[in-house]
């Protein structure tokens, strides 16, 4: 049980760092950059990133319960870290340098990091995989939404 809180409570430290970076921004530079039509309204955003990274914490701990020793875990949960890092990077660059641009490459690099988590948790527990599946779509969207951003904001 205490790897099953550690492993939220790590994911959603991440999130916190991140809504650091957000949260400065999103008053002055981020009401007044343009948005396209389908950017969501901001309250949608704090309640969808605390789910996905308590789903992330979860899946995580699926994994790690494993035991380090067993084949490919600390591979892993390596690579689980490194999207974490990238996602933690994506907030600082997007709302902290409000570097829309440097952010685009950044969540191209996470999205690949998480579809490299999600490949190598689906050989050691199907449903860590399946609990990652929610979190490769919002930030498939969020490149989207990204890309959308950099255009207008030119």
């Amino acid at each position: 049980m205490i790897k099953l809180v550690i492993s939220i409570v790590i994911c959603q430290c991440a999130g916190a760092i991140g809504a650091l970076f957000t949260r400065r921004s999103i008053p002055g530079w981020y009401q007044n950059i343009k948005k396209p039509f389908f950017n969501p309204p901001d309250w949608i955003f704090a309640p969808v990133w605390t789910t996905l990274f308590a789903l992330m914490g979860i899946a995580a701990y699926l994994i790690w319960r494993k035991g380090l020793h067993t084949s490919g875990v600390k591979n892993a949960m390596a690579i689980f870290l490194l999207q974490l890092l990238l996602n933690i990077l994506w907030s600082a660059l997007f709302f902290g340098c409000r570097s829309i641009g440097g952010a685009l490459v950044v969540i191209v690099l996470l999205w690949l990091a998480i579809l490299w988590t999600m490949v190598t948790f689906f050989s050691l527990s199907m449903a860590a995989f399946l609990l990652i599946g929610p979190y490769i779509i919002w930030v498939s969207f969020a490149v989207i939404l990204n890309i959308a951003l950099l255009v207008l904001n030119k």
